[in-house]
């Protein structure tokens, strides 16, 4: 069986500065994927177009409960293992805790949360200005509850993925203290 380096999974609150932790480890060679691409993928394979979070978050909840809670992380892992081998990944968008589950199941697996204030959050939000994004305060409240604590077993559970992270950023300051933060553990890690 193939091997691999190692995996950095991402977890937190939505626009808390994942993307830019994701960009980092880009630039040190690690392969990127995102959960949430998968259920972007899903989105359009039934023909979803200008499709919202709460759409995205609907989808990754059926995924889950006709697949299981890890499904989204399974085929992540099996999509990055192609012509892969011995490589480092990061995966982003860890969303649910059958998700760090499977992962946990695979060797050399770290978890970083990335976290930040709502009020932040729902700026840099406005500011990426995603088609998918919520554009009212009323409406970031409502996704950032559900994000955070679905009711569903099989929904978003990030504050319980924040809870189970090795290593966790508080995410309110610049780019270059974000930055600083994450070079410390990358240095734990034993990554340049």
């Amino acid at each position: 069986m193939w091997r691999i380096k190692m995996i950095i999974g991402l977890t937190g609150s939505k626009a808390s500065g994942k993307g830019e932790v994701s960009k980092i480890l880009k630039q040190k060679g690690f392969i990127y994927s995102s959960l949430s691409d998968r259920v972007r993928e899903e989105a359009k394979r039934r023909n979803l177009e200008n499709y919202t979070i709460k759409d995205l978050q609907d989808i990754g909840d059926e995924l889950r409960e006709k697949h299981g809670k890890g499904v989204l992380a399974e085929i992540t892992i099996k999509n990055l293992y192609i012509n892969s081998e011995n490589k480092n990944f990061v995966i982003d968008g860890i969303r649910n805790t059958g998700e760090i589950k499977y992962f946990r199941g695979l060797e050399n697996f770290t978890l970083i949360a990335i976290d930040s204030l709502q009020v932040l959050r729902y700026e840099r939000m406005r500011k990426r200005n995603r088609h998918s994004d919520i554009k009212t305060w009323k409406d970031f409240l409502e996704m950032d509850k559900r994000d955070l604590r679905s009711n569903n077993k099989n929904g978003q559970e990030v504050g319980e993925c924040i809870k189970q992270s090795d290593y966790r950023i508080n995410n309110i300051g610049n780019l270059d203290e974000l930055y600083s933060k994450l070079n410390k553990i990358l240095e734990k890690l034993k990554i340049s």
